[in-house]
This record gives structure tokens, sequence and C-alpha cells, in this order.
């Protein structure tokens, strides 16, 4: 069985910096895999701005 967590980022804009690694590294760091990555947004042009970043891990089954 795995659990699962949504992150929300973006790819960074003209004055914004993309913080997309950094979020990755983070959550591999701590024990979630990367699955995939959506785009949530749109602007007006079509362009993705914003990103949702989804990650698993197994869940460590309690014995009873």
């Amino acid at each position: 069985m795995y659990e699962y967590t949504f992150v929300e980022t973006s790819l960074g804009g003209f004055f914004t910096k993309a913080t997309h690694q950094e979020t990755i590294l983070e959550y591999a760091k701590a024990g979630w895999r990367l699955v995939q990555v959506l785009p949530t947004n749109y602007n007006g042009h079509g362009k993705p701005t914003s990103y949702e970043i989804i990650f698993e891990r197994a869940v460590k089954e309690k014995i009873v």
C-alpha cells in the first residue's frame, strides 16, 4: 500500500525563481518518490503557470 502527497509549485517566471528542483530533492530525502508533475493553471496563451507535483511512498504496515 502507498500513501501520496500533492505539492503545488510554479516553474518560475520573469521575476521569480523556479523551486521545483529543490522541492523534489527535499521530498526525496524524506523518502518520497516522484510520481508525476501535472500542470494545474494556464495563462492566456495556454502556457502552464503552476504545477502539482505528486509523490508516493510505501506505508509501513502495522502488525496486529
